[in-house]
């Protein structure tokens, strides 16, 4: 596959002439990457208007991911996350957004951005924050409920310890409703190139984000926003959906890591089954020796630790001793990430470590409600108040300014503009969260 984006900056960086442009190392290495890193010369393309290598590279990753349109994003899923909200509520008066309740902070803050109120589906039941593991029958239910038909439905999937939801029941019920689906599949862009292809815009989805860098080769930052032709009527805005929140200096590093990702990936399209089968063994391997393994995301192996019978600083020391470094480890779960770049040999060492982990009884967790919070006001009016950071102990019944979260995986406990309850204190206490910022009274 071509990688125009990279062809263009390495044959400029060749020629050594004067860079009397942006930026201002001029090329000068002081980390190493600066003679590949540029501005918007001319030939270079402009990312959100992109007519040339740009649009090309674009054009390869649509083909790639079959999209009907992929843009790409130097600023993550966060970036595209705010676009799709605009894209779903332009031109609406008192926009709302049906939404999971474990929506990434970025999905509270571009609502109070764009003026939209988030009506909350809460899970009937939870171990973890991440955690919103509904059906279509709960989609059909809460879209049955609402007096006004909301824009959109917004939800995260695969979710930060690797449940996925069947996207394609639940974009079955959006069609029903007439309502387009959108998603937060920022961990999910190799999804495309398994065998079952299990990506959001193959199952049914409107619109989705992907972000290159969680799981594909791409570096930080480098994203997607995907429109499928579901979603075809949101194509020619979204150019402007993305410049309305994007720096207008994008990283051409992370242009050209996205560029190679496409050569990248039709190269290995067999080592992504490879890495399924092999995550799928360590699982097995795990369980067999009495671990609890959660989730259903193929490349990502996440350890109930509190079922499992293993101590968070037991497993620390033993991924410490074995120069092993997890994406979360927390009191109740530890995170593993895989890619198809992952070694031979970092399969087995993971796996190696594990089994060698020392068990000690654990005392079940118990799970919680995500009960319905009071809100009291709109998430824009709360965040745009006047505000004040208390402790914790002493939040009750005030009312949420700005979301504090535990980041990762950044899902608000409570929501801007709702009042502070007891359930909500405890959870603050579970996730380590001793203060929040609450509006003034």
């Amino acid at each position: 596959m071509q990688t125009p984006i990279v062809d263009f900056v390495r044959k400029y960086a060749d020629k050594n002439g004067v860079r009397a442009h942006m930026p201002g190392h001029k090329g000068k290495s002081l980390l190493g990457a600066e003679k590949g890193d540029i501005t918007e010369i001319s030939g270079a393309d402009v990312l959100y208007n992109a007519s040339g290598i740009i649009k090309q590279s674009q054009d390869n990753a649509s083909k790639l991911f079959g999209t009907y349109a992929t843009f790409y994003s130097t600023e993550g899923s966060s970036l595209c996350i705010k676009a799709m909200l605009y894209l779903v509520a332009k031109g609406k008066r008192n926009p709302t957004v049906l939404a999971l309740r474990n929506a990434h902070k970025t999905f509270v803050y571009g609502c109070a951005l764009l003026g939209i109120e988030p009506v909350w589906v809460y899970p009937k039941n939870s171990e973890h924050l991440c955690e919103c593991n509904v059906s279509a029958d709960d989609i059909d239910e809460a879209l049955k409920s609402l007096d006004k038909k909301p824009f959109a439905v917004y939800v995260t999937s695969p979710d930060y310890l690797g449940n996925m939801l069947d996207i394609q029941s639940i974009a079955t019920v959006c069609d029903r409703y007439g309502v387009p689906l959108i998603v937060d599949n920022a961990h999910g862009a190799y999804l495309a190139f398994i065998k079952e292809n299990e990506h959001p815009i193959k199952k049914g989805a409107a619109m989705c984000c992907d972000s290159a860098h969680k799981t594909l080769s791409a570096l930080t930052g480098g994203a997607y926003l995907h429109i499928g032709d579901k979603g075809k009527v949101f194509a020619d805005g979204a150019k402007n959906a993305l410049s309305l929140f994007a720096s207008t200096s994008p990283s051409y590093l992370i242009l050209q890591s996205l560029d190679l990702v496409n050569a990248d990936v039709e190269k290995n399209l067999k080592r992504f089954e490879e890495v399924k089968e092999r995550v799928k063994k360590i699982r097995i391997n795990l369980e067999n020796n009495g671990f609890v393994c959660v989730g259903n995301e193929p490349f990502k192996l996440t350890l109930d630790l509190v079922k499992s019978n293993v101590l968070s600083e037991n497993l620390a020391y033993v991924l410490d001793k074995n120069g092993i470094e997890c994406e979360m480890l927390d009191n109740e779960y530890a995170v593993f990430m895989f890619s198809t770049a992952s070694k031979d040999s970092d399969f087995k060492c993971v796996q190696n470590a594990l089994l060698s982990v020392q068990k000690t009884e654990r005392k079940p967790i118990l799970a919680f409600e995500f009960n319905k919070i009071e809100r009291v006001m709109s998430v824009r009016e709360a965040i745009m108040s006047e505000s004040e950071r208390v402790s914790v102990s002493a939040s009750l019944n005030r009312v949420c300014a700005s979301p504090t979260v535990s980041c990762p995986p950044a899902v608000p406990i409570v929501v801007s503009g709702e009042r502070i309850t007891q359930q909500s204190i405890a959870l603050f206490a579970r996730y380590g969260i001793d203060e929040i910022e609450v509006v003034k009274e």
